[in-house]
């Protein structure tokens, strides 16, 4: 997998604007590799798909979203797809209304357009009028921004680890809880309690989970909704497009609907 670090993204460490925005376009299939930042992210794409790493889990994000991540929080970013990026790093430190905890939120229109808008602010220090009230208002949006359950918590314990990575790599894997606790030589419940403990989600609804990310990825890389229907261990598109409702509230379509 292609990996590149944009000269943008190492320029800005340096500066003491509380805000620094910055674009950058990626290939498909292309990789930030693992890495930290010493303040606060909220990763946008305007195009594409990201597939976002933690060492606590796994989120996906398409054009109507947007990922706050806590500073120092370790990640690498893949583009499912062409990516046009919007970065904003924050100084918590200075902004202590943000975000106290990392996650998707969703992006209004005017969260949108401010995302867009900071990229074109002066990096330097101080501050101008317009660019305190277009960061005093993106922190107000952000902090009133709904969150959205996208995250995929990865368990630690390496059984459940094997059983986890199956999943992730055959989403259409038909087999119970039952199936897996005789396999994993463990009783039901145990696997239930343990599975609970170390992701936070029963079983089926981490399978639920992953299957949603499998499904974001597959249509994120242009696969026709049939194909990540089967993918996903569906018979039917309608079944499929159905169920993707159920877990987002919208059909493939609309969530990917850019802007």
């Amino acid at each position: 997998m292609p990996t590149a670090t944009p000269r943008k993204r190492l320029d800005f460490q340096h500066l003491t604007s509380p805000l620094i925005a910055l674009d950058n376009h990626w290939p498909s299939g292309s990789s930030t590799g693992w890495h930290t930042h010493p303040r606060g992210q909220l990763l946008y794409a305007i195009h594409g798909v990201m597939k976002v790493e933690t060492e606590a889990g796994s989120y996906v994000i398409p054009p109507s979203r947007a990922l706050w991540m806590q500073p120092g929080l370790r990640h690498n970013v893949t583009m499912a797809g062409a990516v046009e990026m919007r970065t904003v790093y924050l100084d918590t430190t200075l902004m202590p209304e943000l975000p106290a905890h990392s996650g998707v939120v969703h992006v209004s229109p005017l969260l949108r357009e401010l995302l867009l808008a900071t990229v074109h602010l002066p990096h330097a220090a101080p501050e101008t009028d317009r660019a305190h009230c277009i960061r005093q208002l993106l922190v107000d949006e952000l902090r009133s921004a709904s969150t959205l359950p996208l995250h995929l918590p990865l368990p630690h314990h390496p059984v459940l680890q094997r059983l986890c990575q199956t999943l992730c790599d055959h989403p259409a894997d038909p087999r119970s809880a039952t199936a897996w606790a005789r396999e994993l030589g463990m009783s039901e419940r145990s696997l239930h309690r343990l599975f609970t403990r170390e992701t936070g989600l029963p079983f089926t609804r981490w399978r639920d989970q992953a299957r949603l990310f499998a499904a974001l990825t597959a249509l994120a890389e242009g696969r026709k909704g049939l194909d990540a229907a089967f993918h996903c261990g569906f018979s039917s598109q309608s079944a499929f497009v159905a169920w993707f409702h159920r877990q987002t509230g919208d059909t493939p379509a609309a969530y990917y609907r850019e802007g």
